[in-house]
């Protein structure tokens, strides 16, 4: 079993980070970068064997048309470079991985645009590929997603993983992307050309042991499944948007009732499991204590 971290952005604002609305994450790597490292280090000191870039809000939907074309390519270098400091100040031998984010915000699979993506994926493998250890494109809602993003990754050189998020109200055999789009649909795409990893975040736990049952069955167990859930109430429909608001936690969502969903994972056939929007170093620790149960 490996662990990932678990949610940068609002770790940062847990520890009072600069943090808001629109830039998100990338305020705090903006304007106080020493944040970001701290919240590498608690994540790797909790039990991380995997933390993810902050790069996730650094598109033009969060950080402006402007900036993103002013300073993205220097913030997506500062971003790595303060993983790779986490990475040697802990003396653990951590993995890197490169986020790509949603290129036009988070569960917006109605504002894909394949036209516009490709060069904006350009400057992610380029800057995140010769100094990470794996790449994975995070939250994607659509198969045009999936589409832009393996083409543009084809024959990388480091591991692509791919996390898929889903509807909150998904039903046992019927789970969807938030596009609508089936799950096993997703998965016929994915299966066109080579990744390492299919993942599912930013999504209620409560819907992913069923998602990981598929994606193994699917997948015929022949790439590694993850989860990474979030801590948020169920986001659908017209509350399935992003930028508007910070959404609340869920207080419900204890270390030891994510660990309890995270066993439930394993026994489905999941073997990276961290956690998305929400869930701290603490849930990283339970999860820590299950892995040492659970070693690969």
């Amino acid at each position: 079993m490996l662990i990932l971290d678990g949610g940068t952005g609002r770790q940062l604002h847990r520890i009072g980070a600069p943090f808001g609305q629109p830039e998100w994450s990338a305020l705090a790597l903006i304007e106080k970068p020493d944040f970001v490292l701290k919240v590498h280090q608690e994540f790797i000191a909790a039990g991380a064997d995997i933390i993810t870039t902050n790069t996730y809000a650094i598109v033009p939907y969060h950080i402006g048309e402007k900036r993103f074309n002013d300073d993205a390519s220097k913030l997506l270098d500062l971003a790595v470079k303060i993983a790779l400091s986490a990475k040697t100040s802990s003396n653990k031998n951590v993995i890197i991985a490169g986020a790509v984010p949603p290129l036009f915000g988070s569960y917006a699979p109605e504002r894909f645009d394949s036209n516009s993506a490709p060069k904006m994926l350009h400057l992610f493998k380029e800057k995140l590929v010769p100094h990470c250890d794996i790449i994975i494109a995070e939250t994607l809602s659509c198969i045009s997603e999936i589409k832009e993003f393996q083409k543009a990754f084809e024959k990388c050189r480091i591991p692509l993983w791919l996390s898929l998020t889903l509807e909150d109200n998904n039903k046992t055999n019927n789970i969807r992307l938030r596009s609508g789009e089936t799950l096993s649909a997703a998965i016929e795409t994915i299966k066109e050309k080579p990744i390492d990893a299919l993942l599912f975040n930013c999504s209620q736990p409560e819907v992913m042991a069923d998602a990981v049952s598929i994606a193994s069955t699917l997948l015929k167990h022949q790439i590694q499944v993850g989860v990474y859930a979030n801590a948020f109430p169920p986001r659908n429909d017209n509350t399935a948007t992003s930028n508007a608001e910070l959404s609340q936690i869920r207080s419900d969502l204890t270390p030891q009732k994510y660990k309890s969903f995270a066993r439930e994972w394993l026994a489905r056939g999941a073997s990276i499991i961290g956690g998305c929007c929400g869930v701290g170093p603490e849930h990283i620790k339970a999860l820590k204590q299950l892995s040492d149960h659970n070693p690969q």
